[in-house]
């Protein structure tokens, strides 16, 4: 039997990136899995953040490796939004044991080139659309007394971060909202935790602006240049790593290998939590 078989897992921003990858490492463990994904484009974020078919690429790649796969557009930002995906799964599959809040982006600016639309789009989608999904799937696993659910913070939830900190605040306050949930849902055998994630290999970090953050210095910086300073943050010799070391990750934390793990933020940076505080 596989390690997750019975279980639904629900996953958002499930479209690409993390997501995507999440996606298919929860199905290969015998899952069922609902993803979501936003449509939109926000005029404050410098990359594409979504691309023709994602969530339909998703649900093929789900479906080859044996499980079944709901998918539906939302935007985290909406709670509204969000509980419908959340009764969607219900409906479709009839419990909900595992919630990854996963949805994300992020854009560089300094704190006084920082707009009001970044900041609100940064917070609103990664801070509180993790507490919209926290809060719509709670109640199932409450009813049932169980579930995992794991917020992706990052890297900048643990650090003061330049040319970041709209991100960095969105960061750092997913991990302050898993320990409260952690407390208040444990008594519901409902386990809360964050994942911390250094540089991944996701369309989110395959763009220009992305390589100029690093080598401003440069007429045309490209991703070697920038992994060339990743190497120097990272303690392992590696530059940004796949995405797959941060679903097996997940997939530790919503496992029964996990049982008594609630409460935390797992660091996935190749070595870069040497340099704060334990």
């Amino acid at each position: 039997m596989s390690m997750l078989s019975g279980k639904v897992a629900l996953i958002t921003g499930g479209g690409r990136g993390q997501g995507r990858t999440h996606a298919i490492t929860l199905a290969r463990q015998g899952a069922k899995v609902a993803i979501c994904d936003i449509d939109t484009q926000y005029a404050s974020i410098d990359y594409d953040m979504t691309a023709e078919r994602d969530l339909e690429r998703t649900v093929a790649l789900v479906e080859e490796v044996g499980s079944e796969c709901l998918a539906v557009t939302v935007d985290v930002r909406d709670p509204r939004q969000v509980e419908a995906f959340v009764s969607a799964a219900k409906d479709r599959f009839g419990r909900i044991d595992i919630l990854s809040a996963n949805a994300g982006v992020w854009s560089p600016a300094l704190l006084t080139e920082t707009t009001d639309e970044l900041w609100a789009d940064t917070l609103d989608t990664n801070l509180k659309g993790v507490f919209h999904a926290i809060r719509a799937a709670a109640p199932h696993m409450i009813e049932q007394r169980s579930g995992k659910i794991v917020a992706t913070s990052s890297m900048c939830g643990r650090r003061g971060t330049p040319h970041l900190g709209a991100y960095t605040a969105s960061k750092w306050g997913v991990i302050g909202l898993v320990k409260t949930a952690a407390l208040e849902l444990g008594e519901y055998g409902i386990n809360v935790n964050a994942i911390c994630p250094s540089y991944i290999d996701t369309p989110m970090i395959n763009y220009d602006g992305y390589n100029r953050m690093f080598r401003p210095d440069l007429e045309a910086p490209t991703r070697e240049t920038s992994d060339e300073i990743v190497r120097q943050q990272h303690v392992l010799p590696i530059g940004s790593f796949p995405a797959q070391h941060i679903s097996d990750a997940l997939l530790y934390l919503v496992s029964d290998g996990a049982a008594v793990i609630t409460g935390t933020a797992l660091d996935v940076t190749a070595g870069m939590s040497t340099q704060w505080g334990a």
